[in-house]
């Protein structure tokens, strides 16, 4: 008899407690969607000389970051790249700037591929390292996808469109 008791005890708090933790899991993190148009404010390419088109490159990238929720930011992004033919990787910390003067840093890893027509495109992983505002506090992830232009003459670099998702939390009050 008091097995019985004690497993329905059990059993009410195993269920109270995966209704709890599920609830504060989805309630804590939250996500951005947003569209993203960017372009080289200053760029430099080095030859390697190791093989055929091998470059490190060093870039400033402005963006303009449009998001689901109605709000836009601006974005600045520092990086560096290693392409052999226009493929390779790519170290960036960027800003994103909001029209409070909130701001969102992240470090960015991203690998840059050259389509067959010639353009490239690129695949990012972020990671928030900070943020201030309303933002303070904040950690999270996030991924973007980029199809770059052609460089047109007296261009820097290559016009960027694509899209991205942040997934947020904020440390407990």
């Amino acid at each position: 008899m008091a097995t019985k008791k004690s497993m329905r005890v059990f059993f009410g708090i195993l269920v109270i407690s995966f209704w709890a933790l599920g609830s504060a899991i989805q309630a804590g993190a939250e996500t951005l969607n947003y569209k993203v148009y960017s372009y080289v404010t200053k760029g430099e390419r080095v030859p390697i000389g190791d093989v055929e088109e091998h470059t490190m490159g060093f870039q400033t990238r402005r963006a303009f970051c449009v998001f689901e929720n109605g709000e836009v930011a601006t974005q600045s992004m520092v990086l560096t790249n290693d392409l052999i033919k226009g493929s390779g990787s790519s170290l960036q910390y960027s800003t994103l700037t909001f029209a409070d003067g909130s701001t969102i840093m992240m470090k960015v890893q991203v690998t840059i591929e050259r389509t067959v027509a010639g353009s490239s495109a690129a695949k990012m992983t972020r990671e928030i390292i900070k943020g201030t505002g309303r933002f303070e506090g904040i950690k999270g992830t996030g991924t973007t996808k980029i199809k770059y232009l052609p460089v047109e003459k007296e261009e820097a670099g290559a016009k960027g469109y694509g899209e991205g998702t942040i997934t947020y939390t904020f440390p407990s009050k």
